[in-house]
């Protein structure tokens, strides 16, 4: 099977920057992986993969396919200086590597689970909030309260912000990801809040090199392997891609959780009568609906698939989103099944070298989240006409989930 070029039949198959796509992409997937599994859109200069085995493949096939010009499509985020906001996950090996090792001296399992009970903490300080003003039938919105908020306010914990700035934190890595309708490039707001982005955590770092905390951002600093450190610059990257890759990815997490959950009810019964089932409720959402679903890779020399030679320097898109749906590998795929087999079969973090660090992270905030709204609550309804999904190239989720709440 060959590559299909969509332009001679009219409209492209793929454009991760269509509002269209954003609101439905999968009928999009089931197209491409059935008529088109190597995919070529000429206009904005891609090659798609949207089956399960090929993405499967192609995450681990880190020397045909390269991260060091980043994972976006998005041209301004493109390129050499990729790493100054994406940190190791737009390196290669060796420099990935020792990068990825030396941050994994101070994000460790430990720190995660030792950050547990606070994790509990802020989810109810938040809960508190959405669900006093729930309490007299008014409807509210569950990612502004509640998913929006919590994420960015963990990580921020990590890293040690102060709470008076995590609004302020919160805004600007909003505002780093929104993309308005048919734009393909990184819009001006959104470097404006970069570089605020920047600014803050180049202050927080240089107050940490003079007075060392117990955060997060101290123990990069002190991480150490055979005299080798982090430096400042090094720091500041993976500060900011927690923010992109783990604050944005688990509001959407959360809120594409109550979303599925309300639109199968009989799915989340059981899981209000038995709250040990929030993992698996956490799985499936993160198979049907992932938060990440389109990820770049630069060849590197030539990639050979399908019978087609894509050349050394092109994009090649990965769609975990689609593979998910694959019903060459998951029964029923469009079904929302929780408590259905994944395991390993389970893309949103990636496989291989690039395996997502914070995968552990984003777990425990989705369970932790969801469990303790469960034991507040005895049912949820979401008002899907006024309902707003996030406009971004490579991120699905919502910027407003309007609900209504029945307590317990």
């Amino acid at each position: 099977m060959t590559a299909t070029v969509d332009h001679a039949a009219g409209a492209p198959l793929l454009d991760p920057y269509s509002y269209d796509f954003h609101e439905d992409p999968y009928p999009y997937y089931r197209r491409l992986r059935d008529e088109a599994p190597l995919y070529h859109n000429s206009d904005l200069g891609f090659w798609a993969l949207s089956r399960h085995a090929d993405v499967w493949a192609s995450f681990r096939n880190s020397t045909a396919l390269s991260n060091k010009f980043g994972v976006s499509l998005d041209p301004a985020s493109r390129g050499p200086h990729a790493a100054l906001t994406m940190s190791f996950l737009a390196m290669d090996d060796p420099a990935h590597l020792r990068l990825r090792t030396l941050v994994s001296k101070g994000f460790t399992p430990r720190r995660i689970r030792e950050l547990e009970p606070r994790v509990t903490e802020i989810a109810n300080q938040h809960l508190d909030t959405m669900l006093e003003l729930a309490a007299s039938g008014e409807t509210v919105d569950y990612v502004t309260e509640f998913a929006g908020k919590l994420p960015m306010d963990v990580i921020s914990e990590l890293m040690g912000v102060p709470e008076p700035d995590r609004q302020e934190i919160r805004a600007w890595a909003d505002a780093v990801m929104h993309r308005d309708d048919g734009v393909t490039d990184v819009p001006k707001e959104a470097i404006k809040a970069s570089i605020n982005l920047f600014g803050y955590y180049h202050n927080m770092i240089a107050e940490r090199r003079k007075q060392p905390s117990d955060d997060l951002t101290s123990a990069l600093l002190e991480a150490e392997i055979d005299g080798d450190k982090l430096t400042d610059e090094e720091v500041l990257g993976f500060l900011f891609l927690m923010v992109i890759a783990g604050n944005e990815t688990t509001t959407k997490l959360l809120a594409n959780a109550a979303f599925w959950g309300h639109r199968n009810p009989d799915q989340l019964a059981p899981v209000y009568a038995d709250l040990d089932r929030v993992p698996l409720w956490v799985e499936e959402t993160l198979r049907y609906d992932t938060s990440s679903q389109i990820l770049a890779r630069t060849v590197e020399g030539e990639f050979r698939i399908y019978d087609t030679v894509i050349p050394d320097g092109d994009i090649v898109l990965l769609l975990p989103g689609s593979a998910h749906r694959d019903e060459r590998v998951f029964e029923d795929a469009d079904d929302f099944v929780i408590g259905r087999d994944i395991g390993a079969r389970l893309l949103s973090f990636g496989s291989g070298a690039h395996f997502c660090l914070g995968a552990h992270l984003a777990r425990m905030e989705g369970r932790v989240a969801l469990t303790e709204m469960f034991k507040r609550i005895r049912g949820f309804a979401v008002d899907e006409d006024n309902s707003v999904r996030v406009h971004s190239s490579n991120v699905r989720g919502f910027a407003h989930l309007p609900i209504t709440v029945e307590l317990r």
